[in-house]
């Protein structure tokens, strides 16, 4: 059964796309395409489902423990794809041509990037910590390491939590901002926020990455997304959404 990905286009042998809740066999609350092995659904839904991603792929799809820093993993083999977890990081990269990583998210920023003529890939959880901590210029700067020219890499923010819908006290704002500017803004209440999209985009602009798009999906207010911030509203544990690159 297809899995209904919301596909991006990141050049000419890249498949790229982040997922919904919609697709999976995972039972409530984590229905149906939950992705995460760490938020209490059962493992051999969540391995199902990644078969079903990596089916879309067209490739096996490597993930990360991701601990909200700025570590970058490099697949060194195609074996790593697959596995549940090859390293602790917040952004994976890979120059194999068959291999695909993947970030998890439920309100955090995911990234992808490519550079399609040097043929290397990268996904990024990019969540307020990471931001700051600078997960995005590391991602960046692995890519370049492997022959990506950052004026050709072509790179896409995917669906998280907007700044009209993330509330912080303003001592956090103030924080954020003073690494990343572009993340003040005001919530639709009046108070203080965090555009972590906005804040992601200018760093990649900043990076000097040429291609920036972002697809503008809020995780709080648009159901087809996992968010963790509505989960606890209500009171409930809720899944995980992934971003996916493939290098074919």
């Amino acid at each position: 059964m297809g899995v209904p990905v919301l596909e991006v286009d990141l050049g000419p042998g890249v498949r790229a796309g982040f997922t919904t809740r919609a697709g999976g066999v995972s039972a409530p609350p984590w229905d149906t395409l939950d992705l995460g092995l760490a938020v209490g659904d059962d493992p051999a839904h969540v391995r199902e489902n990644r078969a079903r991603v990596a089916a879309w792929a067209g490739a096996p799809v490597a993930w990360a423990r991701q601990v909200h820093g700025s570590a970058v993993h490099v697949l060194g083999s195609v074996a790593e794809a697959g596995a549940d977890a090859v390293a602790d990081a917040d952004a994976l990269v890979t120059a194999l041509p068959g291999t695909a990583v993947g970030v998890l998210v439920a309100d955090c920023v995911p990234v992808l990037l490519a550079d399609p003529v040097a043929r290397v890939v990268g996904a990024v959880h990019a969540g307020r910590r990471g931001l700051v901590a600078g997960v995005l210029q590391a991602a960046v700067g692995a890519l370049v390491a492997r022959g990506a020219d950052p004026a050709r890499v072509r790179a896409v923010v995917g669906p998280a939590i907007s700044g009209p819908r993330y509330e912080v006290p303003e001592e956090l704002q103030r924080e954020v901002a003073a690494v990343v500017p572009a993340t003040a803004c005001m919530t639709d209440r009046g108070t203080p926020g965090l555009d972590l999209p906005a804040g992601a985009a200018a760093v990649l602009r900043g990076a000097g990455v040429g291609d920036v798009r972002l697809t503008g999906w809020c995780t709080d207010t648009d159901a087809r997304f996992y968010s963790h911030r509505r989960a606890q509203r209500a009171g409930e544990v809720t899944g995980r959404s992934a971003g996916v690159v493939a290098l074919l």
